[in-house]
């Protein structure tokens, strides 16, 4: 594999300032930050197959500078560990073979001080090379290394999230955060008109490849909410009975909710008697009462379709939801508040309110390539391309994603299924 084609992964060679040691030692280091209140054996649990243990996601994010930078632009290259690049490899089939994902867990071996070892490795290593400086192609890949890492500082905090939800101690990451002093805001329709508009990303900032290419596309007017589903309102969809109503349901989903016994949103838990109980929802801040007015959180695709449907309304489309965010400011709860959960959607006047941060909004789109796609050559190719079967689009970040890391043509992408990412919706429908 050669780095060249990489730049598919941005606008140009050019187009963007070169990556310093100070923005490398800072995403690297906000890692390290993130693991610093857990223990050992905090850090070697899996605690599903979607899942992975902090310490892998430590080794792997060091893996991918070592294998896909240092491998090609260092002189006289030796890799600290040679076995870490089977243990710490995901999904680069390209590159070789890989422990299975399902079996992180099992990995006593290295310890977690073996692996800051390996991280501390690596940084000195590519920090020299920075210094140094590279030719734009790799300077490329350590971009889109530091974005990588900045995904699985995300992926870190949730994977905890479900690792703890799982101990009955209900176990708190970090203190509990303070109650909201935001007014709860109400749900507005905002209108947008159709026509021929263009969504992708274009600029001289750093972008996945899935973002491009910048193209054409047709729209008619619709309405989108002025901000997320909140508590309150699902509630009001699961003492209408929507968990047993399977006309609200897509085939598959009521399958799946049947199966896995769905009644709730994910981590969400009723105390006392059904009639006089209280929800309360595991957080990063241990077990607390569900908040009425925040946004609702941890639920599948199908159970967001649900919701809409029960509501007389529907899901956007991922260019519905872009064509609506290119106007609004990227800022709101990220990962940087420290606050780890979603928050009140502050009263806006009826204008769009979290489109960034607190919860990724479900879209009704299918991940796919946009016309004209195409995957860089070798391994690297592998980042998202494969992918692109099966699974549906998500727009907006979540307050586990970092501030730097979000833009509005930001594509992330799960199975309908899957709930333990930081997923909520924001609902759409035909214009009048």
């Amino acid at each position: 594999m050669t780095a060249t084609p990489l730049r598919q992964h941005v606008p140009s060679q050019q187009s963007f300032p070169r990556v310093t040691a100070d923005r490398f030692r800072e995403v690297r280091a906000a890692t390290e930050r993130l693991a610093e209140p857990l223990s050992p054996e905090d850090c070697a649990l899996q605690s599903m197959p979607d899942a992975s243990p902090i310490k892998w996601h430590l080794g792997h994010t060091t893996w991918f500078f070592e294998t896909m930078v240092l491998e090609k632009a260092e002189s006289g290259f030796r890799p600290m560990r040679p076995e870490f690049r089977v243990l710490f490899n995901s999904y680069y089939v390209a590159i070789g073979p890989r422990h299975p994902r399902p079996q992180r867990g099992m990995l006593s071996r290295p310890s977690l001080e073996e692996v800051r070892a390996y991280r501390a490795n690596v940084d000195e290593r590519m920090l020299r090379l920075i210094e140094r400086g590279v030719e734009p192609a790799v300077d490329a890949l350590i971009e889109l290394g530091l974005h990588h890492e900045q995904q699985h500082q995300e992926l870190a905090l949730t994977d905890l999230k479900n690792l703890l939800s799982l101990n009955p101690l209900n176990p708190a990451y970090r203190p509990a955060p303070a109650a909201s002093d935001a007014r709860p805001s109400a749900r507005v329709w905002r209108r947008f008109p159709g026509g021929e508009r263009e969504i992708g990303h274009r600029g001289a900032d750093f972008c996945f490849d899935n973002e491009t290419p910048r193209h054409r596309v047709l729209c008619d007017a619709y309405e989108l909410a002025s901000r997320p589903v909140t508590n309150a309102e699902f509630l009001e969809f699961m003492a209408d009975g929507g968990y047993a109503r399977p006309e609200l349901w897509l085939s598959d989903g009521w399958d799946t909710r049947t199966a896995l016994g769905w009644e709730s949103p994910c981590y969400w838990e009723h105390t006392g008697e059904r009639n006089g109980g209280t929800w309360h929802v595991f957080t990063l801040g241990g077990l607390l009462p569900v908040v009425p007015d925040e946004p609702v959180c941890h639920v599948s695709y199908y159970e967001a379709d649900a919701y809409a449907r029960w509501a007389s309304a529907r899901l956007p489309s991922e260019i519905e939801w872009e064509l609506a965010a290119a106007s609004v400011p990227v800022s709101g709860n990220f990962v940087e508040s420290g606050r780890h959960h979603p928050d009140v959607a502050p009263g806006t006047g009826g204008e769009l309110s979290q489109m960034f941060g607190d919860v990724w909004e479900w879209t009704q789109s299918p991940y796919g390539g946009y016309p004209g796609f195409k995957p860089a050559a070798g391994a690297v190719g592998e980042y998202n391309g494969k992918f692109m079967a099966n699974q549906l689009v998500l727009r907006g970040g979540s307050c586990a994603t970092p501030a730097s890391h979000i833009r509005a043509t930001y594509r992330n992408f799960f199975y309908p299924q899957q709930r333990w990412q930081f997923m909520g919706m924001r609902l759409a429908r035909d214009a009048a």
